[in-house]
């Protein structure tokens, strides 16, 4: 299988789940693997990185 499909299959699990330990554990996951991303980035790409957010937070297209 794809990274692709695979994506869409976690996705699926996801939304047809109503457990929230298995959601709080998903995004614990993703917390921790940011959080070690994030520090290996420059100064100058957090700062990128979150003007995106802003962005998209604000309902700007954001180009990936």
């Amino acid at each position: 299988m794809d990274i692709q499909s695979e994506k869409l299959e976690l996705i699926k699990m996801l939304l047809e789940t109503d457990d929230k330990t298995i959601i709080e554990a998903i995004k614990n996951i993703f917390k921790a693997q940011k959080k070690d991303v994030w520090k290996e980035l420059s100064p100058e790409q957090q700062e990128e990185i979150d003007l995106e957010i802003l962005e998209a937070n604000r309902g700007d297209q954001v180009d990936l």
